[in-house]
This record gives C-alpha cells, structure tokens and sequence, in this order.
C-alpha cells in the first residue's frame, strides 16, 4: 500500500494529473478485480461445502436403498412360498380334494401373519427438508426417487389392505371358533402335547373343521392373488432401487 501511495504522491507532486487519473483508475480496477477474485473463491469454497453435504444425504440415501433391497428379497421369497402354498390349497378346494390334504391347508395358516414392508425413508426425508435438495432437482435421479418413494406407497396400500381383510377374518374366526387346539399345536413343543390328555386325532379334526371355514379359505383364496400382485410390485422397487443407487454412484462421482 505504500508504494502505491508513493507514486500516487509522485503523480502529484510532478503535476501530471492525467497520468494521476488513470493511476487511480487502474488502483480501482485492481480493487474490483481483487474483490471479485474473493467473492469467487468464497463462492466456490460454499459450492465444495454444499456438494460434500450433498454427498452425505446421498450416501445414507444409497445405503437405506441396499437396506431395502434386502429386505424386499426376504419378503419376496416368503411371499412366493406362501402363494405357491395357497394357490395348490385354492385347487384342492376348486376340485373338492381338500380332505386329502389337510397339511396342505395347515401350512396355509401362515398367511394370517401380517407382513409389512418397512423402508427406510429417513434419508430421503431428510434431504427433501434440506437446502441442498435443490441441486438434484429435476435431474434423473429426483426422479427416480419420486418413483421409487410412488412404489413405495403402492406397496404399503396393498400390504395394509390385505393385513386389515386378515385382522377382520381373524377376528370373526376368534367369536365363533374355540382355537385352543390349534394354537396348541401350531406353538407348542410335540413331545408337550403327547403327555396332554388330547390326542393327536383330535387335533387333526379341530384343524379340519377350523380350516373349512369360509373365512379361513377367503384369506387363502386371497393370498394366493394379492401374494403375487405383492412380489411383482416388490420386483418393480428393486428394478428402481437398483436404477437409484447406480444413479447416485454416478452422481458422487461427478461431482
């Protein structure tokens, strides 16, 4: 700064106003050029300080989606289990066979187990309340998040939808059905139930008539459809699950 003060004071002295004048302008120019050299280093400083906080959003993003895809494939392979399960117990009732295979219709009880898909949103949440959901807006991966987050509540609507029509049904079967056998069986050890005074035909018989009931065979008849629908949607998620992490490797990386 004294330096230039000098020349400014020299400029001066010797009279040269002109000279003074496009010295002072050059000053300003340097000043403004500094000023902005500053603003765009700041800036650029905030731009690597918001793509790391990004990144931080996404990451936990892509691991609750790996989260999910495990559970989905879990879900999937009981799901299909039990549909197979039903849809062979739908047949024998459709071909009047249902007396010659009564553990067929045993195992079936399975499906009043109420299953949820439970993903893991939190990450998702917490990068749509952030300032930094702006940067993925209307890019390819905000939009396969929207479609990931679409499937998602499909699949909830069709779990609770089945689970409620089960909790109904069961709850009929609990007014007009003593299962104290079935229960018996379904949870306690066998070598338990042989010093029972109950023996193992009546068992058989109480789970005969229990299991030709209308609502025990309308929640198999409807586990064996909605079972299906369920692992398709499951398989639509992964599909998009898988498009969603991709998207993010490839996004981090980029950025």
């Amino acid at each position: 700064m004294k330096f230039f003060q000098k020349i400014r004071r020299s400029l001066l002295s010797e009279g040269k106003t002109a000279g003074y004048l496009k010295y002072a302008i050059g000053e300003i120019a340097l000043v403004v050029i500094g000023i902005l050299i500053a603003l765009q280093i700041n800036n650029w400083n905030q731009s690597r300080k918001d793509d790391l906080a990004l990144k931080e959003y996404l990451v936990k993003i892509r691991s609750h989606t790996l989260a999910d895809l495990r559970e989905l494939d879990t879900l999937t392979t009981v799901r299909t289990q039990f549909a197979n399960l039903c849809k062979r117990a739908r047949v024998r009732i459709l071909d009047k066979t249902e007396n010659e295979d009564l553990i067929l219709f045993m195992q079936c009880g399975v499906v009043f187990a109420d299953y949820y898909f439970k993903p893991s949103i939190g990450g998702y949440e917490a990068l749509k309340n952030s300032v930094y959901f702006g940067k993925i807006n209307n890019s390819p991966l905000d939009s396969l998040l929207t479609q990931y987050h679409r499937l998602v509540a499909a699949i909830a609507e069709n779990e609770k939808s089945y689970n409620d029509y089960v909790v109904n049904q069961e709850a009929y079967l609990s007014t007009q059905y003593d299962r104290s056998l079935i229960l018996a069986s379904a949870f306690l050890p066998p070598d338990s139930l042989a010093l029972r005074a109950t023996t193992q035909s009546e068992y058989f018989d109480s789970f005969k008539e229990y299991t030709s009931t209308l609502p025990y065979r309308n929640v198999i008849s409807l586990a064996a459809f909605q079972f299906e629908t369920m692992v398709y949607e499951y398989g639509l998620l992964r599909d998009v699950g898988q498009n969603v992490i991709k998207e993010i490797d490839e996004f981090t990386d980029e950025n």
